[in-house]
């Protein structure tokens, strides 16, 4: 249960909350949907976002890496997005949220195949993040709450 912060005057303030250590759920999930959307989020990150370019701020992953390999490259990184799909589709996200995230797939597919500027579009075009932030909107979790909860030490009795 949250504390409320005292003033001087020892009154409290419900508007001066402290919030908890569990992430904040709108949509009632439990801990096992918690860990499924961690992976999704860490899959995510790996494809689109791990590595950064020294000297910038800009992010590359294993789908702009994939992408430079000529047929098989758009193919393997475009599997990985379906099963980013698929999970959600298994968490239970509505219909159409998994037509925009096919779409986004889509997208990433088609102008990823384009050669030499399929390789930018995949640099920049980053289908699988953007993804999993509609997952995650769905069930009012941020990317914080995700790594709160797995920094969270089981309470002793």
């Amino acid at each position: 249960m949250a504390t409320t912060a005292q003033f001087r005057n020892g009154r409290s303030s419900k508007r001066y909350q402290e919030t908890p250590e569990q992430p904040r759920v709108e949509k009632g999930i439990g801990a096992d949907d918690i860990r499924r959307l961690r992976r999704l989020s860490s899959i995510a990150a790996l494809m689109d976002t791990a590595v950064v370019i020294p000297l910038t701020r800009f992010r590359l992953g294993a789908d702009s890496v994939l992408g430079l390999v000529p047929g098989i490259g758009d193919a393997a990184g475009t599997l990985v997005s379906l099963y980013l799909v698929n999970e959600a589709r298994r968490l239970g996200l509505p219909k159409d949220k998994l037509a925009r995230m096919l779409t986004n797939v889509g997208i990433d597919f088609v102008g990823g195949a384009v050669p030499l500027l399929g390789d930018l579009f995949d640099a920049y075009f980053k289908s699988n993040k953007r993804n999993v932030d509609l997952v995650l909107d769905h069930f009012g979790v941020s990317r914080d709450d995700l790594g709160r909860s797995a920094r969270r030490k089981p309470q002793r009795e």
